[in-house]
């Protein structure tokens, strides 16, 4: 069977520069406050960060004093978070894992998925299997706290393509949607100023309601699940800016 498209590689390597640009870097610091604040984690507290990417958010959380463990599938994210940690004098456990086999003996106190991890997978079993690993490594009383795309904003903000400039590259994209806006069909275009090299990808990310993902959580056992326009505890309507669903075990 081929790899599912987030198991390559070389799509991280190319894109991953561009999906984690400046803004998303910046606003890092925040969101991990934040996080720390729902949970009322103090300074030693345990973290996974499921899907951890090249440490955005664990380096923050490492910064505040927190005990993280991040888990990701490409190595090359996991040596760009170790380099992160090692230039800010902090400590993360990074660990190369595929979420769906992911298993823990020292459960955490709070676990996090974040910036649109999830909904990767060609089968939803496999979603929720991710969503059952995640729960099976929280403490009693613990907490996840996710953020994702939502249908419903997908739907509110859709556009068929743009381009812009980021990272030495013009980027050019087209979106398309797949069934009854079960998922979102996305082009990407990278044409390297200097060389003129282009490279391409396209992929499919599922998209869940959130009425429709709160009901996953709560089935793989969390007790509580709390959806949210934003970290502030802001509304989750017309005007929300994400989608951020916090559930506790």
């Amino acid at each position: 069977m081929a790899d599912e498209w987030f198991e390559q590689e070389h799509f991280w390597l190319n894109y991953g520069p561009i999906m984690f640009d400046t803004q998303r870097w910046a606003e890092a610091a925040t969101v991990a406050e934040q996080i720390c604040s729902i949970a009322g984690l103090t300074k030693g507290s345990r973290i996974l960060d499921a899907g951890c990417g090249p440490g955005r958010i664990s380096v923050e959380f490492a910064l505040q004093g927190m005990n993280v463990t991040g888990v990701d599938l490409m190595k090359p994210f996991l040596d760009a978070a170790a380099e992160s940690a090692s230039d800010e004098g902090v400590k993360l456990d990074l660990i190369q894992c595929d979420l769906r086999n992911y298993e823990t003996e020292s459960p955490f106190d709070v676990a996090v998925n974040l910036y649109t991890s999830f909904g990767y997978c060609h089968k939803i079993e496999d979603d929720i299997t991710i969503l059952k690993r995640i729960y099976g490594a929280i403490k009693k009383d613990g907490w996840f706290i996710m953020e994702c795309l939502s249908r419903e904003i997908e739907a509110r903000d859709f556009i068929e393509g743009e381009w812009f400039e980021r990272a030495g590259k013009i980027v050019l994209t087209n979106f398309g949607v797949e069934g009854a806006w079960e998922g979102l069909r996305s082009k990407w275009i990278l044409i390297d100023k200097e060389t003129g090299e282009r490279i391409e990808h396209e992929f499919v990310q599922r998209l869940y309601s959130a009425i429709e993902l709160k009901r996953i959580l709560l089935s793989c056992g969390f007790s509580s699940c709390e959806i949210y326009g934003d970290f502030d505890f802001s509304p989750y309507n017309q005007k929300a800016r994400t989608m951020v669903l916090v559930c506790r075990k």
